[in-house]
């Protein structure tokens, strides 16, 4: 007999009931003391297990919340983007916690951790998405989600499931942390770029006089491909927009991006959108609300780079944004230029940019780790499903 039939697929409806219980405001939640969960948080922050609720957000005032208990698990039921409804959290916690209205809770007998899991997998996904309805947001009603087969089965197995899983689970948070960690000291480590090799603070030099407006234009022709690039916020770096033709722009023109020059964004330039041109973006194009900027001989782009990425530029650049509608503010590149900060010598921006780059390596390094575990941690959960793997061995 194939194993595969001992572990029998029962509706959701089979295994549990989902709750819409009694609503209550947000007096009623600040008067019973509860900690809450909020649906948004289940797309970025929590894991599939939650043991420590959030506190109220503020802006959700007067959203209407439900309650649930130790065990249930918590659906988040719309969403902006497909991947994110239903994925949901088994709250671990001692206590009742209080939860958004817009999710579901399902009240069931089997092990939280595993079903939790079940709806991190390709098999919950593939159901989920043909009872998706999208307006503005995407949304799963209740009664399509009750109809959605999860496979039970016997209590051991869901236990070794989530032994087996949570494993890896454990070393993906690890790596996060560490990352994380590495990040506060790349940002405390971001002082250097202002010091002598003595440790003082190195002398003011207004950017004008580190570089200067650069700007090489290239005609939109029809049949010509262009490569466009965009600038991230926060000194994040450059993204590639994908190409188009001539003959697909209103713009007659646009500037050229050249390696080792600075672009910023004019608009929203209050939100650090500035950054150094890397090799793999030379010669893409931007519109002319993306100004670019020849650095000075005695500037190292390396340098610059990190510069770009710290708040103290930023703040220069918020401070000098003009514009009465907050959205439509713009950064013109004169006033770019008029920042003052503090610029060392070439060979001391030079040791600054080793040292950041060292601990951005490292960062990169431990990324990319969690990203190839969360891959294996797909493939062995979906394995451990199907039964390719199993589970005694896993």
């Amino acid at each position: 007999m194939n194993e595969q039939s001992e572990w029998p697929r029962k509706p959701l409806s089979d295994v549990g009931e989902l709750i819409r219980g009694r609503r209550f405001t947000k007096n009623d939640y600040v008067e019973s003391g509860l900690g809450c969960v909020h649906y948004a948080q289940i797309h970025t922050d929590f894991g599939a297990i939650a043991r420590d609720p959030l506190a109220f957000l503020a802006e959700d005032s007067r959203a209407r919340m439900r309650l649930a208990h130790p065990g249930d698990l918590i659906i988040a039921a719309t969403s902006e983007n497909v991947d994110d409804v239903g994925k949901a959290v088994a709250w671990l916690g001692d206590d009742d916690v209080a939860v958004h209205d817009d999710c579901y809770i399902l009240r069931h007998g089997l092990d939280p951790a595993y079903v939790s899991y079940f709806f991190t997998s390709s098999l919950f996904h593939s159901q989920k998405i043909k009872y998706l309805s999208e307006t503005k947001v995407v949304r799963i009603s209740g009664t399509n989600l009750s109809l959605i087969e999860i496979l039970v089965p016997p209590q051991r197995v869901q236990e070794r499931i989530v032994q087996v899983v949570g494993a890896v689970d454990d070393q993906i948070t690890a790596l996060n942390d560490e990352a994380k960690a590495l990040e506060g000291v790349y940002r405390s480590a971001t002082s250097l770029l202002w010091c002598t090799c003595e440790g003082d603070e190195a002398d003011y030099r207004l950017l004008r006089d580190v570089m200067h407006l650069d700007i090489a234009r290239t005609p939109m022709d029809a049949g010509t491909i262009y490569h466009l690039a965009g600038v991230l916020n926060a000194g994040k770096g450059l993204v590639d927009r994908g190409v188009l033709d001539g003959a697909d722009t209103e713009y007659t023109g646009m500037n050229v991006l050249r390696e080792n020059q600075v672009v910023m964004r004019k608009l929203t330039a209050w939100e650090g959108p500035i950054t150094v041109v890397t090799a793999e973006f030379d010669a893409f194009v931007a519109s002319n609300e993306f100004p670019t900027f020849t650095l000075a001989d005695d500037i190292d782009p390396g340098w610059m780079k990190h510069v770009c990425r710290t708040p103290r530029l930023w703040a220069e650049m918020q401070s000098r944004v003009t514009g009465t509608v907050q959205r439509r503010k713009r950064l013109n590149p004169d006033q770019l230029l008029s920042v003052a900060l503090p610029v060392p010598f070439r060979p001391e921006q030079e040791q600054a940019a080793e040292a950041l780059d060292a601990i951005e390596g490292q960062i990169a390094v431990i990324r990319a780790e969690a990203t190839r575990l969360r891959q294996a941690r797909a493939g062995l959960l979906t394995s451990l499903l199907d039964r390719t793997v199993d589970i005694e061995s896993a």
